[in-house]
């Protein structure tokens, strides 16, 4: 039994999503057949079920890395290997708007946790097969994304420096958030793949507007559905 993710590790599919939002798991067990609910502990909300007959598991990780840490880790002891993040973000750039879809090819490492793992010179990458998986279901589904760059960061509230957030957002960082470095960087390190997308809630003046409420949960859906999309393809692929 694992610490914190109490369950029979015969639940645990290899194929896991891993939202930190509680009720976006939620969202993603609602398309599966027969979904059923695996543990409730500490924070992870965990779902199994079954997609075209693939078993597949979702698990809420909340929120920054040392949560998705955790959640990866013991997963993987249960034998999860291939991850893909189902998250939310912010962006620096103007072209995009919320309800977009980003899907990072690379992160810029500005959390701590998984430094305990691998120097900050290692890149934080995903796993080449998610990504070009989530792009092409993006494509198959005709729901437009934006490819690029994640800043991610583990002090929400912390005063920020513009005159470097001005600089990342010249080199090209499409979108901001919490998890998806300590999710490449665990996954590179245990031998398992990773892949992220993100649904924009925040434009590059306006975090979470009031405005954005439907486009956002229009832009979730969409995400979920390619998230859903290129996992079955990815298990296909492994057959």
């Amino acid at each position: 039994m694992e610490f914190h993710i109490e369950c029979d590790p015969k639940d645990i599919a290899r194929y896991v999503f891993v939202p930190g939002d509680h009720d976006r798991a939620k969202k993603i067990a609602e398309h599966f057949d027969d979904p059923y609910l695996v543990s409730d502990t500490r924070g992870y909300l965990v779902y199994s079920g079954y997609v075209d007959g693939i078993h597949m598991t979702v698990s809420s990780t909340g929120i920054g890395g040392p949560q998705v840490g955790i959640g990866i880790e013991e997963l993987g002891h249960m034998g999860a290997d291939t991850f893909i993040r189902v998250g939310s973000c912010g962006t620096l750039q103007d072209d995009i708007t919320v309800g977009d879809i980003i899907i990072t090819n690379g992160v810029y490492r500005g959390g701590a946790t998984a430094h305990r793992y691998l120097s900050p010179a290692f890149p934080a990458a995903p796993d080449f097969q998610i990504l070009d998986a989530l792009v092409e279901s993006a494509e198959k589904l005709n729901i437009p994304v934006h490819v690029g760059l994640d800043w991610s960061s583990d002090a929400f509230y912390a005063d920020s420096d513009p005159k470097f957030v001005t600089k990342l957002k010249q080199a090209g960082i499409k979108s901001i958030e919490m998890e998806a470095d300590t999710l490449f960087i665990i996954s590179n390190f245990r031998g398992w793949r990773a892949g992220a997308l993100f649904a924009c809630d925040g434009t590059s003046s306006e975090i979470k507007p009031a405005w954005g409420e439907e486009a956002f949960r229009q832009g979730e859906e969409n995400e979920i559905r390619i998230a859903i999309e290129a996992m079955k393809a990815i298990a296909l692929a492994d057959k």
